[in-house]
Order: structure tokens, then C-alpha cells, then sequence
């Protein structure tokens, strides 16, 4: 099978540091088998709020309908794109690769990612030009659907997505597999180190395209080899202009003249810490006008109770502003008849409507264990950005960033209160230099992949 190649040969148990990985990748298939009814009633059940999770649940077991015109597929391009994130950051280059003529196949476990990439990529999708189906679990059947049904060239993993079925079954394809807008987190080569498998596994990979030097001498340390320093690919997203539009012309009606702070992505943890900052800064002479964009919609209504728990006046925006962002529905008024304070971000897809609004941005996530959010965006927009002590999930650009004075890192909740209204922060001209300093990341991989898939 798949798993013996990279891992001794088929029949032959291998010696040494192999023989960990031999027997850890059988105890791997052995419980994917084993759970994977467990894996189809966990999709059943996250299918009651998201319907999107349990239909064409056969994409998933390695039956895919474009297996019919596999000919059509031959030679295309894989971007293994496993959430929204992940998607987002691939957008740029998925569309570089359409522009010159590839198709390409997208391959996601969640319904934000590839809805994403269907409403992105709908009109590639209708004209047979890209698919965007759900990743096989990791059995050898289910892949060997995969690759029946398409016959990359080559596939590229965004970010880091360590799965070794899928290393083990491309390479037992033939089909090269990259790491892609790679970084390898401290936090993450602190736990790996104890073990090793990871960095077996990641060898396994046909190569690296990372995001800086830093990260390349990082892989380069554990075995990984064709590493080519690529940048990161979320410098060259898109911004939608229609909602930095109406960002810009709804700040005067929301905010009047008051100096207004955007928390973008608050995540669960950190909730009660923001609060008590913006509370803070509501008593501020300033008295800014606060955004408050939770991450997951399914806490849309939580963070709305914590918000009026705290007596707070708030509005929210699918009540407040109509679906296409123009005219508000009048009067703006808090419970009560006041004046807001706070506006609730309770909508999805519209990140650049919530920072064109703001003077500064606060990223969420960083003041949890799990770390910090993409503060590109809001330099995409020439906003500052507050972030909290946690930056291991976005080490690049934050380090740089951070050292240019176009991010600041609180480390404390008494911090962050005073940099909401006492940090002067950068100018856009400052914002704008190191944003071009970062761009063309896309450019950069294209050429990477090319020159490695020649060599491959």
C-alpha cells in the first residue's frame, strides 16, 4: 500500500527510526478504519447546524462524480485547503494558476472553506475549470478514489497540515506534494521535538515553499528538503472594494467624529478581557466607537448577552444595517434610545467593512493558548494593529511587523486598555512600505512550483 513507501518497502519491515513510523502509520489506518463510523455520525451531527457537512458526504470516501471525465482533470493543480483561512490566503494564487491556464482541484474539510472557494471560484467552477470537493478521510481507498477521479501534477498544502495518508498516498500517485505558505510555529516545534514522527512525516513531503528565512533554516532543521523562501500570500489577497466603500461611508453615521477601534475575530476566552479594555476606553475623554467582530457565528447571540450583561449600548448589524451595507435602518439607537457604543459584528464575509471602519485594529486570539488571528487585512487597509502576547500562530509577518512599529504586542490586559487610546500608532505611509516590502508572494510560489515540479 501507500503507507509502505517512504516507510520500507511493501512486505519488509523496516530497522531503526523507520520502524516507529511504520508501525505508527498501520496504528493510524487501523484507527481511521476502526472510527470511522464515529467520523460519519460526527459529520451527521455537525450536519444539523451546517447542512453543508453531511451532503456529498461519497466525496469524502473517495467517490468523487468528476471520476466520469478524469481525462479533463489530468495535469491539474491540488491546493489542499482544509478551512476558510487557509482558503482565503490561497485565493491569490489559485487565481494566478486559472489566469495562465491550469485547473485546478480544492480540497476542504469544513463548509467555510469551500464554500469560500465556491463562491470565489463560481464561475471557474461552472465553466469545468476548477472543483472544489471535500478532502477522503485518510484511508487508502478513499485516496486512491481521490486520484482516480483527478491526476494532479501536483499538489500544494496550505500552511501547515500535517496528514499522512495524504503524504504517503500522493506519493505512492506520484504526484509531488508541497508544504505551501508554510511556517513552523514555535510552540509546535517544542511539542514535535519530544516525539519525531512529525518530522518524519514532514520529509515525506516532495518540499517546502515557506514564508521566510527564518521558517526555511526551521524545516531545513528537521529534514525537510526543496525548501524555496516564497513570502506569504495573504499580502497579495484581494480587498473587495464595494465593502471598503461602504465602510468609509457609513463611519461618519455610525461614529460621528469619535476615533474608532475594530476587535476583529474575538475568540472564545477572551471575551470578558476585551470588555473590560473597551469599558475602559468608553470612559476615556476619547470615548471611541467600538466594532466587535466575533469569530464564529454560532456565538453571534453569546457575545450579544455579554454585551448587554454589561450594560453596554450596542447594536447589532443584521438588525442595524441592510444586507448590502447602505442606508442604515433608522433611527441608530441603543436599548434604550441612546446613542451606541458598540456595534456587533453578527454577519460573515464582510472583515473589510469591519476594519474600513476603524482607526485601529485589535486582532483576536492572542490573549488564548491558541494564538493570534491574520493581522494582514488591516495592514492590507493601512490600520494599525493591537495583538495580544500569543503570536506563535502568525510569527510571520507579526515579528516584522511588530519590529516596524506597524503592530503593536500587549502583554497584558492593563496594556492593551491604554494602547486603545493612548497608542498614536503609524501613519499609513509607514503601513504602505512595509506592505510592499512583503507583496509578491504569489509570483514567487508559481515560480517555485514550476521549477520544482521540472525537478521533482
Amino acid at each position: 500500500g501507500c503507507l509502505s513507501r517512504g516507510a520500507g518497502a511493501a512486505g519488509r519491515r523496516p530497522s531503526g527510526p523507520d520502524m516507529r513510523l511504520w508501525l505508527f502509520l498501520r496504528l493510524w489506518s487501523l484507527l481511521w478504519h476502526l472510527g470511522l463510523p464515529v467520523v460519519l455520525v460526527y459529520l451527521w451531527r455537525r450536519g444539523r447546524k451546517d447542512p453543508l457537512y453531511a451532503q456529498h458526504l461519497g466525496e469524502r470516501l473517495g467517490r468523487y462524480r468528476q471520476r466520469k471525465t478524469g481525462a479533463v482533470w489530468t495535469g491539474a493543480v491540488w491546493v489542499h485547503a482544509v478551512s476558510l483561512g487557509e482558503m482565503r490566503s490561497a485565493v491569490p494564487l489559485v487565481r494566478a494558476l486559472l489566469d495562465r491556464g491550469d485547473r485546478v482541484v480544492t480540497t476542504h474539510f469544513t463548509p467555510a472553506g469551500r464554500r469560500e472557494a465556491e463562491r470565489v471560484f463560481a464561475a471557474e467552477i461552472g465553466q469545468g475549470r476548477l472543483a472544489a470537493v471535500w478532502s477522503p478521510v485518510e484511508t487508502s481507498w478513499a485516496y486512491a478514489g481521490f486520484f482516480r477521479a483527478f491526476r494532479p501534477r501536483a499538489g500544494l498544502v496550505m500552511e501547515i497540515e500535517i496528514w499522512p495518508r495524504m503524504i504517503f498516498a500522493a506519493r505512492g500517485a506520484g504526484v509531488p506534494l508541497f508544504m505551501c505558505n508554510a511556517q513552523y510555529p514555535t510552540k509546535s516545534m517544542a511539542r514535535d521535538a519530544k516525539f519525531g514522527l512529525r518530522h518524519k512525516l514532514m520529509q515525506g513531503f516532495a518540499g517546502a515553499f515557506v514564508k521566510s528565512d527564518l521558517q526555511a533554516t526551521r524545516f531545513a532543521g528537521v529534514g525537510v528538503r526543496n525548501i524555496v523562501v516564497t513570502g506569504e500570500l495573504r499580502f497579495d489577497q484581494p480587498v473587495p472594494p464595494d465593502l471598503v466603500a461602504a465602510g468609509v461611508a457609513l463611519r461618519p453615521v455610525l461614529a460621528g467624529a469619535r476615533p474608532v477601534i475594530t476587535f476583529a475575530s474575538a475568540v472564545e476566552g477572551e471575551d470578558a478581557l476585551y470588555l473590560d479594555a473597551i469599558t475602559a476606553a468608553l470612559a476615556h475623554p476619547s470615548r471611541p466607537f467600538v466594532i466587535y467582530v466575533p469569530r464564529k457565528p454560532e456565538r453571534f447571540d453569546e457575545v450579544a448577552g455579554m454585551l448587554a450583561a454589561r450594560g453596554l449600548r450596542f447594536l447589532r448589524r443584521s438588525q442595524s444595517l441592510d444586507a448590502t451595507l447602505g442606508a442604515p435602518r433608522l433611527p441608530l439607537v441603543a436599548e434604550g434610545g441612546h446613542p451606541p457604543d458598540v456595534l456587533l459584528g453578527d454577519s460573515l464575509g464582510e472583515m473589510y467593512f469591519y476594519i474600513a471602519l476603524a482607526d485601529r485594529v485589535v486582532t483576536g486570539g492572542g490573549f488564548t493558548p491558541h494564538g493570534a488571528h491574520n493581522i494582514i487585512e488591516p495592514l492590507a487597509l493601512k490600520r494599525p494593529v493591537i495583538v495580544g502576547p500569543e503570536i506563535h500562530t502568525i510569527e510571520y509577518p507579526a515579528v516584522e511587523a511588530i519590529a516596524e512599529g506597524v503592530c503593536l504586542r500587549v502583554a497584558t490586559a492593563q496594556a492593551l486598555t491604554r494602547a486603545l487610546t493612548d497608542w498614536p500608532g503609524p501613519g499609513p505611509e509607514a503601513i504602505q512600505v512595509f506592505f510592499d516590502a512583503h507583496s509578491g508572494a504569489t509570483a514567487k510560489t508559481l515560480a517555485a512550483l514550476d521549477a520544482q515540479v521540472k525537478t521533482t
